[in-house]
């Protein structure tokens, strides 16, 4: 069951990839690379059950607050404000 988990979470990925790749807009890009990390975030967990390694849950940890500091970067890159406003 977690390998079928797993497989599904990284087929969506690649997905992901590819609306990075030939997105049409900055903003949809971005949408997919924030869906890549809450799918990292989701396979780390899965990994971790699997092979019985509890850093893992901590690498999905920190990939999830370094999106979200990259997504408000975006969001203020994308609304022509500099990041000290």
């Amino acid at each position: 069951m977690i390998y079928t988990l797993i497989v599904i979470l990284a087929g969506i990925a690649v997905l992901c990839f590819i609306r990075v790749w030939r997105g049409p807009t900055m903003a949809d890009r971005m949408v997919a690379v924030d869906m890549f990390g809450i799918l990292v975030v989701g396979i780390t967990p899965l990994l971790a059950l699997l092979y019985k390694r509890e850093f893992l849950i901590d690498i999905g940890l920190a990939w999830i607050f370094i999106s979200f500091i990259g997504t408000i970067a975006l969001a203020k890159y994308l609304e022509g404000k500099k990041f000290d406003e």
